[in-house]
């Protein structure tokens, strides 16, 4: 029992009991709501770098789809049975370019990314590249064997009695004369001329030897002399893909583009289609690879042709 002054600390501490508790809890409460606080600041620091990294992913999709939009016109031209695909996928980058003009914030908000289908995820080339290699059977649809054309053929150029092949001979031989024939270049039109649709060759270049040009022609092409006018692939009516020694080019115009190729093709696939403009070469030997295509307008009639060095040249029997 307390007594005398010691009645009054005993006083005071029966009042202050409620406010010590009160302090503990308060003490408890405001460590509670730092924990919290704690918590909630680590999440949205999560948040803030899953946006910034979320922003450094659209931007880099935003350029590859930009960058995307000439991958095909420089990816190289199919037959036509092929057409519908390539307007879906022509679609396909015109969506990802309009939802891609959203501004950035609703595009986070909307997480466009993920609703994209998987195969969009890949880079934009992707669905293109697994199309590749061309399946040849899409070719052969359009398939055609050239004969070669004695009435244009060099005096050191010999045809099979098929009118096949175009061998190199060692002596000069006495054709007729002719206005059509070469008299300088070791080169040969065809006999069939293109006017029209769309066709397919293949040459066999096993006994080419080191030095060849194969591709296609107009008729207008010089045959006398050996200037650029005659020259296959040196002027505005012929194309062609030359081989000298160990060195590829595609020759349109007296312009040539370095192509490069791992091992010598055994045969060449050449595909036409004269309403689209376009002129492609394929190695048959690597699984229809593709090596160039020219684009052009075509005016005259489209004659395969060649150019030898040495050897012989075939055109493979496809119909």
């Amino acid at each position: 029992m307390c007594r005398g002054e010691g009645r009054w600390w005993c006083l005071f501490a029966q009042l202050s009991k409620p406010y010590q508790y009160n302090h503990k809890e308060l003490m408890a409460l405001c460590l509670k709501t730092l924990e919290e606080r704690k918590e909630q600041e680590a999440g949205n620091r999560r948040s803030i770098e899953q946006a910034v990294n979320d922003v450094k992913k659209y931007t880099e999709i935003e350029k590859e789809i930009k960058e995307s939009g000439h991958l095909l016109e420089e990816w190289h031209p199919i037959p036509l049975s092929f057409e519908h695909l390539l307007n879906h996928y022509k679609h396909f980058i015109r969506v990802l370019q309009s939802i891609l003009q959203k501004p950035l914030e609703a595009r986070l908000k909307e997480d466009v990314f993920s609703s994209l289908n998987p195969t969009a995820k890949k880079e934009p080339g992707t669905v293109l590249k697994t199309m590749t290699p061309i399946d040849r059977l899409l070719f052969l649809k359009h398939a055609r064997s050239p004969t070669w054309e004695y009435d244009s053929i060099h005096p050191r150029l010999k045809l099979s009695d098929d009118l096949l092949e175009v061998s190199c001979s060692w002596r000069r031989i006495f054709y007729p004369c002719s206005p059509q024939r070469f008299d300088k270049l070791w080169q040969v039109l065809s006999r069939d001329a293109f006017l029209s649709g769309s066709h397919y060759w293949e040459v066999d270049l096993l006994r080419a030897g080191a030095g060849w040009w194969i591709g296609a022609a107009y008729p207008t092409i010089g045959r006398k002399g050996d200037s650029e006018a005659c020259r296959l692939g040196w002027n505005r009516a012929s194309w062609c893909l030359k081989k000298f020694d160990l060195e590829y080019w595609a020759f349109h115009k007296g312009e040539r583009i370095p192509i490069v190729i791992e091992d010598d093709p055994d045969c060449i696939g050449i595909f036409l289609d004269y309403e689209a403009g376009i002129l492609s070469f394929y190695n048959v030997s690597d699984g229809m690879a593709h090596l160039h295509t020219f684009r052009c307008k075509f005016t005259e009639p489209v004659y395969p042709a060649l150019r030898l060095w040495e050897g012989s040249i075939r055109t493979c029997k496809l119909t």
